[in-house]
């Protein structure tokens, strides 16, 4: 499968090689507001998830802070702007292990064309490097 395929890569060599982690320069947050809230909000979130307490939303540490959440921890997010297939196998599990190693805590979110890496604020550039060295891995033989 290559990078043009429209559903994207899922072989797990080219996803960890092509996959150019990216660092967006600004923090995070992630909050949980009432269902109702949502469709007030003066923004449009990074992301969202329902849950049966209510929407997870992932906003921008100033956004937050203008909507009167209370400050919570900031978080890094790295984009992998490989396009990976909603079906590739491991690719997360690999990144997540890689930093793991490193005692760096990681929550994930796929979105339809990249996986988003949200990492403690304070660990942005330790997790960039850890990447960085995990797609110039070679191969390993199968």
């Amino acid at each position: 499968m290559t990078q043009s395929d429209p559903s994207g890569v899922s072989d797990l060599s080219a996803l960890l090689q092509s996959m150019h982690p990216a660092l967006i320069g600004r923090p995070f947050v992630f909050a949980s507001i009432p269902r109702q809230a949502l469709a007030g909000l003066a923004f449009i979130p990074m992301g969202t998830f329902c849950e049966s307490e209510g929407v997870t939303v992932i906003a921008t540490q100033t956004q937050a802070r203008n909507a009167g959440w209370p400050a919570g921890d900031a978080w890094g997010c790295i984009t992998l702007m490989v396009h990976s297939s909603l079906h590739a196998v491991g690719f997360l599990a690999a990144i997540t292990s890689a930093l793991a190693r490193e005692g760096i805590s990681v929550n994930p979110v796929s979105g339809y064309y990249h996986d988003h890496l949200f990492v403690p604020w304070e660990d942005r550039m330790r997790a960039m490097a850890v990447l960085t060295a995990l797609g110039k891995q070679p191969p390993k033989a199968g």
